[in-house]
């Protein structure tokens, strides 16, 4: 694997091993690395892309700079990961690298209603910096296939809308689906700090989304919201939403709906730690 830590370096690296006939498959990420995002890169090395991941840690997206402080980083841990998940390219610019101008420089892109709900609505300001730096990222690498996990589903719809927005539409977003614990926790880099007690628990989350797919015939969303609700809470989590929306646009639902392709979606602390956690619901 190949480490560069400067735009012009791997622009140059990428654009060798392009006009040598392979293409690029990218993984962003912010570091603390998971077999998650390695089954990002398994995925780029099936599709016989050249696996360029990313790792940096953007301070634009983070509306809480103490979760910022606190999210864990793992640099010598993630570059063996890497190594031994097949990783082709490994990219690590500082933040003056990524944003030359200053932080308050970058161009920033507005994201309309997808800005306005559930993520967007407890952490403004969140995608604005996912934008800024995806759309760097972007820039950069110039990829033929960007792939994300579908655990940050609204993000994805994010990305997507971003890269038409920024004429880059001939790369593929391809989501992936969510990397998950033998008891159904989502991967995530922010499952670190979970206490023993807390991550005994935490499976409860996705309990609760299979329990709105299995319920989407059967009772009204309301009725399954609030026993997710009340279960949740009795776990010692504080929910943030419990929303069901339209797959295709993030459309808030108030109940299920025959003829949508729906998508249910959970944010939830335990003690400190915020959780996130979605689900498709098939018919």
């Amino acid at each position: 694997m190949v480490i560069f830590k400067k735009i012009n370096d791997i622009k140059h690296y990428i654009y060798l091993q392009n006009t040598s006939g392979t293409a690029t498959g990218f993984v962003p990420t912010m570091g603390a690395l998971h077999a998650g995002h390695l089954s990002l890169v398994g995925k780029a090395k099936a599709d016989g892309m050249l696996a360029v991941c990313s790792i940096f840690l953007n301070p634009t997206q983070f509306n809480d700079k103490n979760d910022l402080n606190k999210y864990p980083v793992s640099i010598e841990e993630d570059i063996e990961l890497l190594i031994k998940g097949g990783c082709d390219v490994l990219f690590m610019p500082s933040v003056n690298e990524i944003y030359p101008d200053g932080e308050s420089g970058a161009k920033t892109y507005d994201f309309g209603y997808l800005d306005t709900i559930l993520e967007g609505a407890t952490r403004p300001g969140h995608f604005r910096g996912v934008g800024q730096v995806v759309a760097r990222l972007l820039e950069i690498i110039q990829p033929h296939n960007l792939y994300i996990g579908q655990k940050d589903f609204q993000q994805c719809m994010v990305i997507k809308k971003l890269v038409e927005m920024t004429g880059m539409s001939k790369i593929n977003v391809i989501i992936c689906p969510t990397a998950r614990e033998a008891d159904g926790l989502a991967m995530s880099s922010r499952n670190r700090r979970l206490t023993e007690p807390q991550r005994t628990i935490a499976g409860v989350i996705y309990q609760c989304l299979v329990s709105i797919e299995s319920k989407q015939n059967a009772a009204d969303f309301e009725v399954v919201k609030k026993e997710c609700g009340d279960l949740l809470a009795a776990k010692g989590f504080i929910p943030e939403y419990i929303a069901l929306a339209d797959a295709r646009n993030l459309a808030l639902l108030s109940n299920y709906q025959k003829d949508v392709p729906m998508v249910a979606l959970i944010a939830a602390k335990i003690g400190e730690i915020r959780l996130i956690d979605n689900v498709l619901l098939g018919k």
